[in-house]
This record gives structure tokens, C-alpha cells and sequence, in this order.
């Protein structure tokens, strides 16, 4: 704790490795687009894509290819992993 200090003094940046790292596991992650965090919260209401299609005004194939790029950006097997994963980072909230 005391190097830490001594570092951080002489200007010096210096991050605990637990802290980093939780940080580098999500280093080169791709941000989730204003749609995609709209479709997710839906997903997190347990709505249906062709209900979401419906209240965002899109088709339910336009939601399917939302899904997919919400699963493959942030590494999800499935829409309740997506939404797990979501609200752990915290890009939507219950």
C-alpha cells in the first residue's frame, strides 16, 4: 500500500491488479448502440421481438438483428445472458 502511495505521489498512475483485471476483461468492448440498449431493456421486460418490433417501430427481423449484435458485443450465449450481462455492467437497469 505504501509503494502505491509513493507512486501515485512521484506522479506516477497505479491501479490494485484486482481493478485491473476487471477492467482488461472488458477491455476492447464495443459499446452497445442507443437501439441495442432500447431492444435489451424490452428483453429485460421479458418482451417478445415482435412486441418490441412493435412498441420501437421496427420490423421483428430488424429486433432479431439487434439481438445479435447485442449477444456478439458482449459475448452472450443467449438473450438472458445478454440481459445478465447488461445489467452487471450496468447498460440497463431492472
Amino acid at each position: 500500500m505504501l509503494y502505491m502511495i509513493r507512486q501515485v505521489h512521484a506522479g506516477k498512475k497505479c491501479i490494485p491488479a484486482e481493478i485491473a483485471s476487471g477492467l482488461a476483461e472488458h477491455l476492447g468492448d464495443e459499446a452497445l448502440s442507443r437501439r441495442e440498449v432500447e431492444v435489451l431493456q424490452h428483453v429485460a421486460a421479458g418482451h417478445q421481438n415482435r412486441m418490441i418490433g412493435a412498441k420501437l417501430f421496427i420490423a421483428e427481423e430488424t429486433v432479431k438483428v439487434h439481438m445479435k449484435h447485442i449477444k456478439d458485443k458482449l459475448n452472450a450465449k443467449d438473450r438472458t445472458e445478454s440481459v445478465t450481462i447488461g445489467v452487471r455492467r450496468g447498460i440497463i437497469q431492472l
